[in-house]
């Protein structure tokens, strides 16, 4: 599908300020992919389709995690968990995706994982930089994606997971897995 069709498609899922974040998230991850020789076009669609269930109800989203037999360990944890394997679920069965790769980078841009590969890590990063966030310590993020994506990567889980410590949030176990992950492979 078409950048526009897939716009026009998302559009009506989500408030005016999501779809701007979305189209935020969609030329970040763009500029990323193209920085970082990763495929443009996958990056693109990753980035319109990511929070296209952000805003549906958890207990449709729930029921799809457990009839589609998606990953049972986010139920309970809201909105902000379920979203990404629903996104993913939808992205697949409404648009006929099957690039596994654009289906982990939606899958898992608000958790992370171990082992993500270099198109996800453009996605979680893009969708915590993208031009209309604003928040202590963005741009320092911002300036370590120009330069190199793994370091990027890991300064924001480590802001996510800084974020979630100090409002007392509990943490994802897979968010603990990809920071251990990408401590583990760190090469300062």
């Amino acid at each position: 599908m078409a950048r526009e069709q897939l716009l026009a498609a998302i559009k009506p899922r989500m408030p005016e300020k999501r779809y701007l974040h979305t189209l935020g998230v969609m030329q970040t991850a763009i500029d990323l992919a193209e920085r970082y020789g990763e495929d443009p076009l996958k990056a693109e669609t990753a980035a319109i389709l990511h929070d296209m269930a952000k805003y549906e109800d958890i207990d449709k989203m729930e029921a799809i995690i457990r009839e589609q037999h998606l990953d049972q360990a986010v139920i309970g944890w809201g909105s902000e968990l379920l979203h990404g394997p629903v996104a993913a679920y939808y992205a697949e069965s409404m648009f006929g995706i099957t690039d596994v790769d654009i289906l982990h980078a939606i899958q898992y841009h608000t958790t992370g994982r171990v082992g993500m590969s270099k198109l996800e890590k453009i996605i979680f990063v893009a969708d915590m930089i993208e031009p209309t966030r604003n928040y202590p310590g963005v741009e320092r993020l911002r300036k370590k994606a120009q330069k190199n994506l793994d370091k990027a990567m890991r300064a924001c889980v480590r802001h996510s997971l800084r974020f979630l410590i100090d409002t007392k949030q509990p943490v994802f176990p897979l968010t603990l897995a990809c920071y251990n992950d990408l401590m583990n492979g760190e090469t300062q």
